[in-house]
Parts: C-alpha cells; sequence; structure tokens
C-alpha cells in the first residue's frame, strides 16, 4: 500500500454529508460570490482566533499581499522576515515592491531567531512578518516588543499555524493584522483556494474589504486602487461546516505527534520540539538527519512518501536573487534545509499505517 505524505479521502467520507448539505445550501441561494456564507464565516474564523474583523480573500499569498497594501507598505519599504518559508511568503512582498529582509531561524524550533531582528532594522524597515512554521507561534512578545520600540507594523503568516497557540493566545491574534491560508493541506484547508485577513482595526478592515474588491465600496465605483481576491461562496460554505470540527482536527494531530515522538525518541533522528509557552498544532511533523536524502530514498523503495519542507531557501533561489543573498548568509537556514524532512501528519492516518512508517523509519536508520 502506498503511503501519502497527505491524503483527505478518508476524512471526506466522515464529513460528506455535512459538506455536500453545505454545497447545496449555496447553489440553491443563488448568491455565489461576497454573500452570506462568506460573511458567517469571516465572523466565526476572527472570533476562533480572537480577533472582530475578518476579510475572506482568494487564497493565503493574496492575504500576506492585501495586508501589506493595507499599510501602504511599497517600492522602497523594507519587511523583515525567514527565508525558511514557503515561496508565497516572500512573493507577497516583492509584489508590492517592497525588499524582503532575512534574519536566521532558531535550530530547536525552525522559527525566526527574534534576537536577531534588530541587527537587519534600517531607516527602510516598515514591518515584522513573522512565519508561524510548521504548526508553531513564534515568540510574538519579543517581535511586539522591538515592533513598537521602532514604531513598525507586525502581520503575522499563520498559513501553517491555524489553532496555534502563544502564552494562551490564539495565532493571528498578536499583531495588527494576520494571513492565513485555507489551502486543502492546512489544518482548516477547503477543496481549493482561500484566504484571510484578520484584524482587530476597523479602519483596517474596511480598507481590506476594498482592496480585495477592485478598491470599491459600491458597485461600479472605486475609491481607491484595488484588486480582484475574493473568498467564494461555495469555499466559505464548506470551511464553515468544517469550522466546528478544528479542535477535533487539532487534538488528532497532536497524538500522532506523541506516537511519532514516543517511538522515534530513541533514534538519530532529530524531532520537533514544542516550545515553552506554546501549542504545537503540527501542520507538519518535521523531523531532522543528518543522512535525509538517503532515508528519504529509501523509505521511498517501500511506497513511502515523505516531503521536504523546504528544500532550499528562498534566499539562495534564482528568483530571488536580487534581494542580494548569497550561499552562507543565513548559516542555520542553510544548514537545516540539507537535513530537514516532514513525516506523514493528516487527522485520518491510521494507527497501523503510521506503525508502517516508524518500523521503515527504525530499520532504514539501523543500516546506515
Amino acid at each position: 500500500m502506498r503511503i501519502k505524505l497527505f491524503d483527505y479521502l478518508e476524512d471526506l467520507k466522515k464529513e460528506k454529508e455535512e459538506i455536500y448539505h453545505a454545497i447545496d445550501e449555496v447553489f440553491n441561494s443563488g448568491s455565489l460570490i461576497l454573500g452570506e456564507k462568506v460573511k458567517n464565516f469571516e465572523e466565526r474564523f476572527s472570533l476562533y482566533c480572537g480577533r472582530k474583523f475578518g476579510v475572506g480573500v482568494g487564497n493565503g499569498t493574496d492575504a500576506i499581499f492585501l495586508a501589506l497594501k493595507a499599510i501602504n507598505i511599497g517600492i522602497g519599504d523594507e519587511v523583515i522576515t525567514v527565508s525558511n518559508t514557503a515561496v508565497p511568503t516572500v512573493s507577497a512582498i516583492t509584489a508590492t515592491g517592497a525588499k524582503a529582509v532575512f534574519v536566521d531561524i532558531e535550530e530547536d524550533t525552525y522559527l525566526m531567531n527574534v534576537d536577531k531582528i534588530e541587527n537587519v532594522i534600517t531607516s527602510k524597515t516598515k514591518c515584522i512578518l513573522p512565519v508561524h512554521l510548521y504548526g508553531q507561534c513564534v515568540d510574538m512578545k519579543k517581535v511586539n516588543d522591538i515592533a513598537r520600540k521602532y514604531n513598525l507594523y507586525v502581520i503575522e503568516d499563520c498559513a501553517q499555524s491555524h489553532g496555534a497557540e502563544f502564552q494562551g493566545k490564539k495565532a493571528g491574534s498578536m499583531s495588527h493584522m494576520a494571513a492565513f491560508s485555507f489551502y486543502p493541506t492546512k489544518i482548516l484547508g477547503g477543496f481549493g483556494d482561500g484566504g484571510m485577513i484578520i484584524t482587530e482595526d476597523k479602519n483596517l478592515y474596511e480598507k481590506l474589504r476594498r482592496l480585495r474588491f477592485y478598491g470599491m465600496e459600491h458597485l461600479y465605483y472605486s475609491l481607491e486602487q484595488g484588486y480582484n481576491s475574493r473568498l467564494d461562496e461555495l469555499h466559505a460554505a464548506i470551511l464553515l461546516s468544517k469550522l466546528k470540527h478544528i479542535e477535533e482536527y487539532i487534538n488528532k494531530r497532536r497524538n500522532l505527534a506523541n506516537v511519532y515522538y514516543e517511538n522515534l525518541k530513541d533514534s538519530s533522528l532529530i524531532l520537533p520540539k514544542e516550545a515553552k509557552d506554546r501549542k504545537h498544532v503540527y501542520y507538519l511533523y518535521v523531523v531532522r538527519h543528518p543522512k535525509r536524502d538517503l532515508i528519504v530514498k529509501k523509505l521511498k523503495e517501500k511506497d513511502i512518501y515523505v516531503g521536504i519542507h523546504y528544500p532550499w531557501p528562498i534566499h539562495l533561489m534564482e528568483g530571488f536573487r536580487h534581494l542580494g543573498y548569497g550561499k552562507g548568509d543565513l548559516p542555520v537556514t542553510e544548514k537545516l534545509a540539507n537535513e530537514i524532512f516532514s513525516l506523514p501528519m493528516y487527522p485520518s492516518l491510521l494507527p497501523q499505517v503510521q506503525e508502517r512508517i516508524i518500523e521503515s523509519i527504525m530499520e532504514i536508520i539501523k543500516t546506515i
């Protein structure tokens, strides 16, 4: 039996009736764009995260881009973030005309090393964009302390951290704005693209609503330069249906992570750690080994498919050469990119399947 890194089919079987009912409601409503389902999902998801306002958009990349545009980030500005993230984080910054400025990461959590932020702040810095990678939050107390000191905006990239917590506060509730993705693999994932920006600031909320819809408040009249990025009713209905299960998804992921830990802790793999004051939701279960490529190859021979998130640091990619970075500039990021890989992790991963993964890993490690 082939074991995939991600599989939604078993989860769909369990929730099929609910999801099909939600879809049917949309089709029968006669409203397909920016109707009641989007409004309800915006309200309920932002409330879940601990914020007043939510603005549904087309995808997670747009969520970051529009959040940056809402605070007038553009040409000549700098946004501090990390290089060990999905390309969309940096693509969104670049799309505004601003420059992404990178800091290195912590070796034990793989998250932004907040102690390095002040070293890269310049007169052009306008925003800090921490990425809550793999399901765990950055130290937002330190990020916000620095932001206040230098009068900077903070936007959380929460694409991988729905429901994660830092000091009891949920991801997305510790900044001026936060960007989420509802891509199918996410903890709260749909069956296509979708995203949201949440905020506590009513003025930002109103501006974001205009920006996602051509700068309009009323049909056919634009108040400012805007864009076309709208979460549609169909996906909002599906996500609204799934939202009531989000804590169940998280609990299953945490249980799977515990099984991995208990069975692999005595191996030569370096396992993920839940940092102090945080709740890890294990969007990905990322392990490390200096012989990563050999392990991945041998697992594939056993029909077990793992992932590498991410094999190439963004600062070394051809598409971002214009940022001016080179090899050796972010040593921890570069080192870990050669060692990390992600084990299968999704709520419907069966115990016997996880057992086979663990046994195969232990067998391979003994031979290398």
